[in-house]
């Protein structure tokens, strides 16, 4: 799996186990251990709400 956002060989992940998630219709992929943030931003999603007060 190619995540260029991903930083290399770091943290407590399994990268053995790759699992797929969906997000705004779309199916992305991370690694077992990930959270839902890390995965999105390994992923090229630098965005995800925003806030207008």
């Amino acid at each position: 799996m190619t995540q260029k956002f991903r930083l290399p060989n770091l943290g407590l992940l399994n990268r053995n186990k790759i699992i797929s998630f969906y997000f705004n219709g779309k199916k992305y992929f991370g690694y077992e251990g990930d959270t839902l943030a890390s995965a999105l931003l390994a992923n090229g999603i630098h965005l995800v709400g925003r806030s207008f007060k």
